[in-house]
Order: C-alpha cells, then sequence, then structure tokens
C-alpha cells in the first residue's frame, strides 16, 4: 500500500531567522512522503530569497498579503496534495520521527480525525507546552500539560479534546467534511473551533506522544496581538460551537470566567496587553449577533451525543467531568 502524503504547511510572514532551523529540521524526517508548503502572507524580509535559495524541495505559495494564520492555513490547503493535512507554526523544530509518529497513530485510529503533537519548549526540552487541548466548564481552552515537566505522564496514546494548531494533523476527508478554518477569526482561536466542529461530527482526536515537536513560545505573536485577538475570539468561538445544552449548565462559570479575565485587565489598565484584551473582549460582545447565526451551520453537522460532549469538558481541577467513551 502506498505511503500517505503529509501536506506540512507553514504560515509565514517575516521571520527569517525562524525558517532554516524548522526547514533542516523537516530534512531530517525518518518519514519520506512528505511535501511542504511555505504559506507566505506577504513577507517583506529575506524570507523567500532564502528560501528559493537553501530550501528548493520547500513549495512557497506567495499569498501577497497577511490573511492570518486561518487565510494561510487555508491557502495551503488548497495548494496541498496530500492525504494528510499538516499546519506548523514556522518557530518549530520537529523531531525526525515527528511525521512517522503522525501516519502510524491515524493508521491505527481509523477513527481519528486529528493528531495532536506533544510540543515541548524550544530552549527547555523536558518542559511541556502542549499534551493536546483540553476544554474547561468555564469555557477556557487549556494546553494539556502547560508548563509541567515531561515525565511521560501522558505517553499513553488517548483520545482528547483537540490538537493545538501549532503543530497538529488533520485527516484531508475530515476537512473536506467539516470546512477548514474560520478565516473571520484571522488567528488565535482557530484552533478550537475546528476542534469542536470535528468533534461535534463525530472525529475523534488522538494524542500521539511520539509526535514531537520543539516549539519557540510566542515568537511569532504573543503580546498585544495575542491578547487582543484572545480576547476577542474566545466570545466568537464560544457563540459559534458551544453546544446550548453546556451553556445552560455551565453558563455561570463560563460568564464568571469572562468577568474575571476583565476584571484582572482593569487592574492592569496601564499595561498594553491588559487594555488590548478588554478591547477584544469589547469588540467580541459587538460581533456576537454575527456569531451567533453561524451556528445553525454547526448544528446541523452534529452527530454525538450530550453525554459525550460534556466528557470532552475538564473541570476547574483539570479533570474531565466523565471518561472519554465512544459516541452514543
Amino acid at each position: 500500500m502506498m505511503e500517505p502524503l503529509l501536506s506540512i504547511i507553514i504560515p509565514h510572514y517575516n521571520g527569517v531567522h525562524h525558517l532554516p532551523p524548522c526547514f533542516d529540521a523537516l530534512r531530517r524526517q525518518t518519514y519520506p512522503n512528505v511535501e511542504i508548503i511555505l504559506a507566505d502572507n506577504g513577507s517583506t524580509d529575506e524570507s523567500l530569497e532564502l528560501t528559493r535559495r537553501d530550501y528548493p524541495e520547500v513549495n512557497i505559495l506567495e499569498i501577497g498579503e497577511n490573511l492570518g494564520y486561518a487565510g494561510a492555513i487555508n491557502r495551503g490547503v488548497l495548494h496541498a496534495n496530500g492525504q494528510i493535512i499538516v499546519p506548523l507554526n514556522n518557530d518549530t523544530e520537529a523531531d525526525s520521527g515527528w511525521a512517522k509518529a503522525i501516519v502510524d497513530v491515524l493508521a491505527r485510529y481509523p477513527d481519528a480525525g486529528m493528531v495532536a503533537s506533544k510540543i515541548l519548549l524550544f530552549d527547555e526540552r523536558d518542559k511541556i507546552h502542549s499534551a493536546g487541548d483540553a476544554f474547561g466548564v468555564d469555557g477556557i481552552p487549556i494546553n494539556r500539560g502547560v508548563w509541567q515537566k515531561d515525565v511521560g505522564q501522558f505517553d499513553d496514546d488517548s483520545y482528547i479534546f483537540g490538537g493545538c494548531g501549532g503543530a497538529v494533523a488533520y485527516r484531508r476527508a475530515m476537512l473536506d467534511d467539516i470546512g477548514l478554518f474560520d478565516e473571520d477569526l484571522f488567528m488565535y482561536m482557530e484552533d478550537v473551533d475546528l476542534n469542536w466542529r470535528a468533534q461535534l461530527a463525530g472525529y475523534r482526536v488522538v494524542f500521539a506522544p511520539q509526535a514531537i515537536v520543539y516549539h519557540h513560545v510566542s515568537a511569532t505573536g504573543g503580546g498585544v496581538t495575542a491578547s487582543y485577538y484572545t480576547g476577542r475570539n474566545t466570545l466568537f468561538v464560544l457563540a459559534k460551537v458551544l453546544p446550548g445544552f453546556i451553556f445552560r449548565r455551565y453558563g455561570w462559570s463560563i460568564v464568571r470566567a469572562q468577568i474575571k479575565i476583565a476584571s484582572e485587565a482593569l487592574r492592569a489598565w496601564r499595561g498594553e496587553a491588559a487594555r488590548a484584551r478588554l478591547k477584544g473582549q469589547f469588540a467580541g460582545l459587538l460581533g456576537l449577533p454575527r456569531w451567533l447565526a453561524k451556528r445553525t451551520s454547526v448544528k446541523r453537522s452534529r452527530q454525538v451525543s450530550n453525554a459525550y460532549l460534556e466528557s470532552l469538558l475538564t473541570d476547574v481541577n483539570g479533570r474531565s467531568k466523565k471518561p472519554l467513551e465512544v459516541h452514543g
């Protein structure tokens, strides 16, 4: 049987210094059937020149304008040939066995539409940034294991809520079914939106501990930009995809979490990031009618029970509400 093609899509805007470590790591992959696409959002530095000169195996997709993370990945998917679509941040270094681990997990779990990588810190390689994503009953997404020392506590392949978009793999067939990233989000939370849409449509998500990627946290984002878009997009995603029964059951926890975030930002008002977070939340509230209107198409795609969806949630102590079980 022919090995599936992995299309690795790297969204990029300037930051040329990130590219050599990223590309060099992809050259070292033990899995041979890979294509690499640099989805460039109109870089004005030496990124394209360096790629053409030193990494001719990389396919350059010149978008010509900054469409954000979501737009860059979506254009890359349309350009890609692979049966497996793999978004990867440019400020990463993938372990040599990363791509093979993804393929192996998808082969073992035919019900999985998505594989989450183990993302470790670039400069502290025994410390976790994400062992896949969880989702709290308070409506806040969670990087599983974030800042914990990696001692194998997540090393059994397991069904989880979702994958972190900085290093995740999707079956193309799943994306053809549920759609690509929502470009209205621009950047941040687009992976959480897709995680929910995948779960609602009946696709499982598997964590692959051998699919290791090292990441410079917030090297190409963070700060004011991250604060604004996270503040805004959290509300947008909750309005669009969170099932109604979860709002009814945990609505006060969700509202309280947003009030707490706003209160903390007000106390830190002199900081730019705090002001950006508040502006994002305000923009999110103003945009709620349009995002509530998007719920209709999401609801139509639902294939799973309330009990299964509740099992995806994590309580305030980091524990799943219920063991993840088969769909029902």
